[in-house]
């Protein structure tokens, strides 16, 4: 009976991590997909000096800064952003939005995206494949116990049965 068990639970955990692996990588890259279509660039104007952490930044450096921009509809926004820390106020800088009008990061490029949809999809598999063999483990541990507990119980009557107690 345990060896089906285990034979059982290896294929379960096989299958199971190998669907729950596909599953949440399709699901990550589903919705890494739905905010790239929401997000879009949009060319703003940086409004007052970006706030500098260090005392020389680099090209690469980003900082807080305000900015202002005009949705297609005509409104005009104005929100803090992270801009390049050598951009200087009035200068065109690059934000992302979403369909609210309303300031968000830039979404993860392609390869990003499929690199933690892997991720994903590879410890969603593995944690499903670690319950189910770790469910049989339990399985197997209380099978043993129920087996120990039995071999006591016959030890205790051979050992009354020869008159003598042998522990």
């Amino acid at each position: 009976m345990e060896a089906w068990i285990l034979l059982v639970a290896w294929a379960l955990a096989l299958a199971g991590g190998l669907l729950a692996g596909v599953l949440t990588a399709s699901a990550m890259q589903q919705s890494a997909q739905r905010v790239r279509e929401q997000s879009r660039p949009v060319s703003a104007v940086l409004t007052h000096e970006a706030a500098q952490g260090s005392a020389r930044p680099t090209s690469s450096a980003l900082a807080w800064g305000t900015v202002r921009w005009s949705e297609p509809d005509g409104s005009t926004h104005t929100d803090r952003a992270r801009v390049p820390a050598s951009a200087t106020p009035g200068s065109h800088v690059t934000v992302w939005t979403n369909g609210h009008g309303t300031l968000t990061s830039p979404p993860a490029s392609t390869a990003d995206t499929a690199f933690q949809s892997g991720l994903g999809g590879l410890w969603a598999g593995a944690a499903t494949a670690g319950l189910v063999i770790g469910g049989a483990k339990l399985i197997q541990s209380r099978l043993d116990r129920r087996r120990f507990d039995q071999w006591a119980e016959e030890w205790a009557r051979v050992d009354t049965w020869w008159g003598r107690k042998t522990g």
